[in-house]
């Protein structure tokens, strides 16, 4: 079903589980994740009545920050690490959320279809979305067209709706993690390391990483966990009515696992992100440096997938 959100054109794909509104000349993005059957909207919705398109290059933080934008090929601007194309910058949040796609809707099939190019780099995303059931599939597939390898981090940078009552659900074996943002004062400076799920803040108050502080907190939280997340899976509930939403991927594809928590210091926003990642921290030429880049070989391609489940 076509639409409209907040100005922009929009597609529909719902049954009766689960509602999802696309924007597809916003980068194709998420714009909202609704729980048909108790009214959950489960992803960030900002106060913006209507929404600008982003030129390619601008700044994240200049436009609508809300709901499910994709991240690649690095999440920080940063100069590309290698090969042909050295030196060539990266914008802010990668180039893609801020890039046309080409998008094929097809209603019968509650699916999806949405393709990127870039200019400056050698290659094609392509992401199917396909809802049953409870569930959402995004399936991705990346071509390199060059005749080089190619480097990238991936993440699915999804805003969630969150309060008190939110709660991180991380597989057990994941204990601990380390900072990679740099405005969080009560974790420390970047690199800061500290056990999952309870710590000490640097000012030596006990923390719980796996809750969700209220708004009033005014801090900002952006941290990796060190080990790989061999379980492929992690998720959120909102204690209060005991609704979950559960993200399941391969864990030898997107081995990583970050998490982004802002409690009232950026913007005054409130919300948390889950980001299993191809690779870490945040920053392609970092993630060059210390070998954990995803490749793509020569004329070569590379798949993954991510579900979301309702619960």
């Amino acid at each position: 079903m076509t639409s409209f959100y907040k100005g922009l054109e929009a597609y529909i794909l719902e049954n009766d589980s689960v509602r999802l509104t696309f924007l597809p000349q916003y980068g194709c993005k998420l714009a909202s994740l609704v729980a048909q059957k108790t009214g959950r909207e489960f992803l960030f919705q900002s106060s913006l009545e209507k929404l600008s398109i982003p030129p390619y290059g601008a700044a994240f933080s200049d436009y609508d920050s809300s709901g499910f934008d994709e991240v690649f090929p690095s999440i920080d601007a940063c100069p590309y690490p290698c090969g042909p194309w050295e030196g060539t910058k990266i914008p802010d949040h990668g180039e893609v959320w801020a890039l046309p796609w080409e998008v094929t809707f097809t209603q019968g099939e509650n699916r999806i279809q949405s393709v990127v190019r870039s200019s400056k780099f050698p290659y094609v995303l392509t992401r199917v979305a396909t809802l049953q059931n409870n569930e959402v599939l995004f399936a991705y597939t990346v071509e390199n067209t060059s005749d080089a390898e190619f480097e990238f981090i991936w993440t699915p940078h999804c805003l969630l709706a969150c309060s008190p009552a939110t709660r991180l659900l991380i597989p057990p074996e994941l204990n601990q993690v380390m900072t990679v943002e740099h405005s969080t004062q009560h974790l420390g400076p970047w690199g800061t390391l500290h056990t999952y799920p309870l710590t000490n803040s640097v000012q030596g108050h006990k923390i719980d990483l796996s809750k969700t502080e209220p708004v009033s907190a005014h801090n900002c939280e952006k941290f990796y966990f060190t080990s790989p997340n061999t379980a492929g899976w992690c998720g959120i509930e909102h204690t209060d009515t005991h609704e979950q939403l559960i993200y399941t991927y391969s864990a030898q594809e997107v081995p990583y696992l970050g998490v982004w928590k802002t409690q009232g210091g950026y913007r005054g926003d409130y919300n948390i992100a889950l980001e299993p990642c191809t690779g870490i921290y945040d920053d392609l030429y970092v993630a060059h440096k210390i070998r954990r880049a995803a490749k793509i070989a020569p004329r070569a391609k590379r798949a993954w997938n991510l579900k979301m489940t309702v619960r």
